[in-house]
């Protein structure tokens, strides 16, 4: 009986969604996309839909959005535009000068280079993103209910990380494949935030 209350607690807390964009041209061949505002694929217009359905049985206090395009328009797919609120600082991290290469390519000027650890040159720091994540966490536990939020790979792993206060170094632990959902929320209480499901992609069609 008592693990049955306890089960009925944690269920009645809330959980937030987050749903990262469905694919893009530069998702498929690695390329960092920060703020290159590119389209979905005719995949990633699919895989959005898909999500849609996975969803659409829920009801959220709260739908939010990163304003670039290819997080809006998944959101307008999966079913949601016109609930959705745009958030500012849930733009993807702005990689300055390593915006549209890959991470091999940069390690072959910078061996050993590791986004959450170093940053990028010229784009956003480590502290900074921390700092816009604690910003969206905090306005996402201010929510009375559950939220959705559409965003990007790297931001909503960094939210991840920071909401079960992760060092932000291991946030890329946190991986994302595009129109995955995650669920974060809370165990017993409040003050026990966790990681209830990740990147699961069980709705995307894998045929092109």
């Amino acid at each position: 009986m008592e693990m049955e209350k306890l089960r009925e607690v944690s269920e009645a807390l809330p959980k937030i969604y987050l749903a990262r964009h469905g694919e893009t041209e530069w998702s498929t061949t690695g390329q960092h996309t920060g703020l290159t505002d590119l389209p979905l694929t005719a995949q990633g217009e699919r895989n959005a839909r898909a999500l849609g359905t996975r969803l659409k049985d829920l009801s959220f206090a709260a739908v939010l959005t990163s304003p670039l395009a290819r997080a809006r328009r998944t959101c307008d797919l999966a079913g949601f535009g016109e609930s959705a609120r745009i958030d500012p600082e849930l733009v993807e991290w702005n990689y300055g000068d390593y915006e549209g290469r890959g991470t091999a390519d940069i390690r072959k000027e910078r061996p050993g280079w590791n986004l959450f650890r170093d940053g990028c040159p010229h784009g956003e720091s480590v502290g900074d993103v921390a700092a816009r994540a604690d910003r969206v966490i905090a306005r996402l536990r201010a929510v009375n209910g559950d939220v959705l939020v559409f965003g990007h790979g790297h931001c909503l792993s960094v939210i991840g990380a920071r909401w079960i206060d992760l060092p932000f170094e291991k946030a890329g632990v946190l991986w994302l494949s595009t129109a995955s959902l995650s669920i974060v929320g809370y165990d017993h209480a409040a003050n026990e935030p966790v990681v209830r499901l990740w990147n699961d992609d069980r709705h995307v069609a894998l045929e092109t």
